[in-house]
């Protein structure tokens, strides 16, 4: 796992511990930031379920202002602090130790460019996470969420929500949301 572009391009990143997180695959990284293309620079950018930090990272390495990492594991949270401080990025980074609702909540009243969802697949995360960031407001009006998640996963897309283009790596599939509005 590593850093693909920008300036902390090459950099290894270390894995959380254990079997617990499931750090997304370089070629699907590379694929969300060719979704995003020059969405990021200067950008805002939430990493929610951020496990490893990698996305977030990866964001700020390509010029993204300011990135907000959350995650409730303590692993997790430990290993994207390591992750940060050897890439370099610790003053645009940002680091939330709680559940998703009660991170979503702490961050109403901010607004995101980009936000990247990687929550465990299976069951309703995904989609509470969805409902949760559509309730406290934080996607900005032209901005991007973009998910991960498996396949047979269903996304029930809040009616504030449309979705814009989803893509398939074998069991993986990528989704992305805009407002439904600025939806073309």
């Amino acid at each position: 796992m590593r850093v693909i572009s920008g300036s902390a391009r090459g950099k290894q990143l270390t894995p959380v511990p254990g079997k617990d997180t499931r750090p997304t695959t370089d070629r699907v990284k590379e694929s969300v930031f060719n979704i995003l293309q020059m969405m990021v620079p200067g950008s805002e950018m939430l990493d929610l379920f951020a496990g490893t930090g990698q996305m977030g990272i990866e964001a700020l390495s390509r010029g993204a202002s300011h990135a907000v990492f959350c995650d409730a594991a303590p692993k997790a949270l430990s290993v994207i602090r390591k992750n940060i401080a050897a890439a370099r990025v610790e003053d645009r980074a940002e680091v939330i130790g709680a559940d998703f609702v009660s991170a979503l909540r702490r961050l109403q009243g901010r607004q995101f460019d980009v936000i990247f969802l990687d929550p465990p697949y299976g069951g309703e995360i995904l989609n509470q996470a969805l409902k949760s960031i559509e309730l406290f407001d934080i996607l900005r009006s032209d901005g991007i969420i973009v998910c991960e998640s498996a396949v047979q996963d269903k996304i029930a897309c809040p009616d504030c929500f449309a979705i814009r283009k989803q893509y398939k790596y074998g069991t993986i599939r990528l989704t992305s949301l805009v407002h439904a509005d600025e939806q073309e």
